[in-house]
């Protein structure tokens, strides 16, 4: 099933501050390869500009993946970000048309308040990933409490978390996402071998991908990717339906190439591009 959804066109005259600007807040000491990733799938996603703001002490460590990224340092504590960053983020948010929060973070407790007030107070669309949606759902924030477009890409076991329920069963989860999806105003990508997308009144179930991307950072690519739709303009139910299809694609042309077995994450980057190629040739 194709999500149908039309990529923004690009006219002569364009420049890099017409396709969005994307924040991208996480990282911690031992996992600064998450929210790195997660940058650079936004890039090759299309982002014409692009910023990382992760603790302090990593910044180096993210920024040498790669020299198209653009970070700024956090106050930080034993590596991950401390509970004084907030006026720092807000600040930092100002700039950017959307953010995206959660890769790579750690679920350290004094990260819990920095998730609900960002969560709660940005105006701007916002992407909850990770273990951002495990803070969220330790924190005392209601879901339906935000103030700006809100997108939760949540793993079954960071869902069973979010409704607090035990069921594995994927039917049942997939009803439980649609009411949350309607009851908090949010869109809500329920992640598994037949990703869900919905808002709560309609539903998506995407067809591309395969076995070989249950693995990690594979989930920290598709917050890029739709991160960097929502910032060229689509409204969250399109990029949402449009990323977990183009990151499906990515990881069927990775493992032709490369096989299931051996795809890792940051395979599905490298093929990000044949994938839009494809999906932008149409059938």
């Amino acid at each position: 099933m194709s999500p149908n959804v039309t990529l923004p066109t690009r006219n002569t005259e364009s420049h890099k501050g017409d396709f969005g600007r994307v924040l991208m807040i996480g990282g911690s000491r031992g996992m600064a390869g998450a929210i790195a990733m997660s940058g650079i799938a936004a890039l090759r996603s299309g982002s014409g500009l692009l910023k990382i703001a992760t603790p302090d002490s990593i910044q180096e460590s993210v920024a040498s993946f790669s020299p198209c990224l653009m970070t700024v340092g956090i106050e930080s504590k034993k590596g991950h970000f401390s509970s004084g960053a907030i006026d720092q983020l807000l600040e930092e948010a100002e700039w950017a048309d959307v953010i995206a929060i959660g890769p790579g973070m750690g679920r350290f407790k004094s990260q819990q308040k920095l998730v609900e007030t960002l969560y709660t107070e940005l105006p701007q669309p916002l992407i909850v990933d990770a273990d951002a949606l495990n803070l969220l759902a330790d924190s005392d924030a209601a879901l339906a409490e935000h103030k700006g477009l809100r997108m939760l890409t949540p793993h079954p076991g960071e869902f069973q978390r979010l409704q607090e329920c035990k069921t594995t069963d994927r039917e049942t989860m997939a009803d439980m996402a649609l009411e949350m999806a309607f009851e908090a105003q949010v869109t809500v990508v329920l992640k598994g071998a037949r990703t869900l997308v919905t808002d709560g009144k309609d539903r998506f179930i995407n067809r591309t991908g395969n076995p070989g991307m249950a693995t990690a950072g594979s989930g920290d690519v598709l917050t890029g990717v739709i991160a960097s739709l929502v910032g060229q303009g689509l409204e969250p139910f399109e990029a949402s339906r449009l990323g977990v299809h183009l990151h499906g694609l990515a990881g069927d042309i990775a493992a032709d190439s490369v096989g299931q077995t051996s795809l890792i994450a940051t395979d599905l980057i490298e093929f990000l591009p044949a994938a839009l190629k494809q999906y932008q040739a149409g059938p």
